[in-house]
């Protein structure tokens, strides 16, 4: 409690966690995917990195000793749902009042750290203290990350921007690398200059980083005062500081939703450079400390960062899911849904889902985001999709599909409805085989029990709801001469997606 004490003397906060999540973790496909990155991929455990990374970022804050701040996430439109569903699961008491940031499109760190920084400043005033983190990493020890935060807290509120370095523990050739330089004599915090950010190196180069002792793995979390990061893009990438003052500018002009939604207008979201924070800042701004690390970081960046997480047999086979292994060594099976045999191989890597398989070697792990570039470039939808695509109302999952028709099975939670919408090219037959669904079938309105059915023709005016308690799990049988999802023309909706 003395340490605490001290870590925070003189600071008034208030301490705002921030989450950016989002992106494609091409290299986790087939799990992860466009649709749903990363962020949502359970681990071993169960829990979603994100999930993990909101109790985390809550834990922080509240042991910081600091005034706390609501919870800002930002990410793409897209995953708002998906993300308020893991906050909600995760830090229920949080959920009420946190508030989102959601972008139209991708323009990298340094536009999402702006806007954020400018959403807190507003809200808190410029000496706020911003907590930023990814949500693709694991840490092993909490009570030491709390106590890096304090520390990092501490040379915030003197005007640093603070990099979290972690100590390695083998010459890493997947990360950028922090060169500190001399202490930073003020305060309690045991910070470093940062010298100089090192691009990914080289084995020979990443080795001599590890004897050198003052070399450190960039975490990409960061801690410091809305005001100083907003004086140093200025400073050093004045064009990603004017078009997001711009931005959020047209932001609270247009604003029609409730307080804890900020939804960034496209065209000036847009206008800004996509630049990574460390080019844009990081490497070029004058007060930036590296705060050394040792709290069990593991960035989740590929299948071998999820392979360590599970214990493996005498064979050092290691599995998620049903999984037979007979003269086999050093492999790692991951399958959702079926029994899976592997017989007289060693050292292979194999991902099961629904829709897609995964078969690759330790040593070319960092050429599955290839496997993702050629689907994008042969438009297949494996690159981006699931079978089960997630809905802020709930869920379908594609069983069978082929020239003309497409089957699938719709889950609509408890009081939850799709949009008023209807199609150009498709009919669609619905068939409810558990609940109770009300539908709006051009002009008329119906209660279609369990085992009862409709038909909707092309071009007709529809709405799916669920009015009641209990879930609702229709199967629906589409038929045309287009069925893509773009084939939906949203006329009302309760999620605010008309137009997209």
């Amino acid at each position: 409690m003395q340490q605490r004490e001290q870590d925070t003397q003189g600071l008034t906060g208030p301490l705002v966690p921030v989450v950016l999540f989002g992106g494609s973790g091409t290299r986790l496909w087939p799990v992860s995917r466009e649709s749903l990155p990363k962020p949502f991929m359970k681990m071993p455990d169960g829990e979603s990195l994100l999930c993990k990374t909101y109790q985390r970022a809550l834990s922080a804050v509240q042991a910081s000793g600091l005034t706390a701040g609501k919870l800002l996430s930002v990410t793409n439109r897209d995953h708002y749902f998906t993300g308020k569903d893991e906050l909600q699961a995760a830090c229920p008491t949080a959920a009420p009042g946190a508030q989102f940031m959601l972008e139209p499109v991708a323009r990298d760190t340094a536009p999402a750290m702006a806007l954020a920084a400018l959403a807190v400043q507003e809200r808190y005033g410029a000496g706020a203290l911003m907590l930023v983190l990814a949500s693709d990493h694991l840490i092993e020890d909490e009570d030491r990350f709390n106590a890096a935060v304090r520390q990092a807290a501490s040379l915030a509120a003197q005007g640093w921007l603070v990099t979290f370095g972690i100590q390695p523990d083998s010459p890493h050739v997947g990360y950028g690398y922090i060169e500190a330089g001399e202490a930073i004599a003020e305060g309690p915090a045991p910070g470093c200059r940062v010298r100089r950010f090192v691009e990914k190196p080289s084995f020979k180069l990443a080795q001599s980083y590890l004897g050198a002792g003052n070399f450190f793995w960039n975490s990409g979390m960061f801690c410091f005062t809305a005001s100083a990061f907003l004086q140093a893009l200025e400073t050093c990438a004045q064009d990603i500081s004017q078009a997001a003052a711009t931005c959020w500018r047209a932001t609270k002009e247009r604003q029609d939703q409730p307080n804890d939604i900020f939804e960034l207008p496209k065209p000036e979201f847009s206008a800004i450079p996509a630049r990574s924070v460390d080019y844009a800042v990081m490497e070029k701004a004058a007060s930036i400390a590296v705060l050394p690390s040792n709290f069990g970081w593991r960035d989740i960046g590929s299948w071998d960062a999820i392979k360590a997480l599970v214990a493996g047999d005498q064979d050092d086979n290691r599995s998620v899911g049903q999984t037979l292994f007979i003269d086999s060594r050093n492999n790692f099976v991951m399958s959702e849904d079926r029994l899976s045999a592997l017989v007289g191989v060693d050292n292979l890597t194999v991902i099961d889902t629904r829709d897609a398989l995964l078969v690759v070697h330790p040593d070319k792990m960092q050429a599955v985001k290839d496997v993702v570039a050629q689907l994008k470039d042969q438009q297949n939808e494996a690159y981006k999709q699931h079978r089960t695509a997630v809905r802020p109302w709930g869920s379908y999952t594609v069983l069978e599909e082929g020239a003309g028709f497409k089957i699938k099975r719709i889950e609509v939670k408890p009081g939850a409805a799709l949009s008023l919408q209807r199609h150009k090219h498709r009919s669609e037959h619905w068939v409810v085989v558990s609940g109770e669904a009300m539908v709006v079938n051009g002009t008329q309105e119906l209660l279609i029990k369990t085992n009862e059915s409709t038909f909707i023709p092309a071009g007709c005016i529809h709405r799916l709801s669920n009015a009641s308690d209990q879930e609702l799990i229709i199967i629906e049988v589409q038929s045309g001469s287009y069925l893509g999802e773009d084939d939906i023309e949203r006329l009302e909706d309760a999620y605010n997606r008309v137009g997209f």
